[in-house]
């Protein structure tokens, strides 16, 4: 029997045109741990990523999170459970502040430590112009605005991808740390040697279909 925590994809088809993003997908996302969405460029990832919050909605099959089919879950709530950080850091303009009480506007100033820590960070940063961030540290902000609306589930869009290899490690230690904190993640990479490093469960996808992911040797 399939658990039903985490998500579940069954036989989804999300078509643009006449093009399939996705061409019956299915597969189980756990609720615990890092799961890879692992393929090539065009593969149908990014797609799956969006379906989980309802950023697109699909074709044909259904979509479920906790045995629920998210066509009937309010959007705005599910976005809180299902946190997104996209693959290229996206800081508002203003302080680190800012940011994050864009995403909470009501939360308290120990809300927003906590989600700075929780993101390598800590409260020195509430101050920081945002614009004058490293990609590495913009990324960690971007992840603290995520964190602090206080998601289940993180959704991560090839998160490292605009970063250098010491920044990129310090994001994949920081899920990592999170996850250990009860939080899942759904983590989309082309990357083999990032999915060995990180990876709990990985599902291989191509051509918008579920494939046996192929990671080569180890090197």
């Amino acid at each position: 029997m399939v658990d039903q925590d985490g998500f579940t994809f069954e036989e989804v088809v999300v078509e643009r045109g006449s093009v399939r993003a996705l061409d019956g997908f299915s597969a189980h996302i756990p609720a615990t741990g890092i799961t890879v969405l692992f393929g090539p460029s065009g593969s149908g990832k990014t797609t799956v990523l969006r379906l989980c919050n309802r950023l697109e909605v699909p074709t044909a099959g259904r979509v479920c999170l906790s045995g629920a089919d998210l066509a009937g879950l309010d959007p705005l709530r599910l976005r809180r459970r299902v946190g997104m950080v996209f693959q290229r850091p996206t800081p508002f303009p203003g302080t680190v502040r800012d940011n994050l009480t864009a995403a909470a506007p009501d939360a308290p100033a120990e809300e927003l430590e906590r989600a700075l820590r929780r993101a390598a960070l800590d409260g020195s940063w509430l101050d920081r112009d945002a614009g004058e961030l490293s990609g590495g540290e913009a990324q960690r902000v971007c992840l603290a605005r995520t964190l602090v609306t206080g998601p289940d589930t993180l959704l991560l869009d090839e998160p490292t991808s605009s970063l250098d290899a010491s920044a990129a490690r310090q994001i994949e230690d920081t899920v990592r740390e999170l996850t250990r904190d009860g939080i899942s993640a759904l983590w989309v990479s082309h990357d083999p040697r990032q999915v060995r490093r990180i990876a709990d469960a990985v599902v291989g996808i191509e051509r918008g279909r579920r494939v046996e992911p192929d990671l080569g040797e180890a090197t």
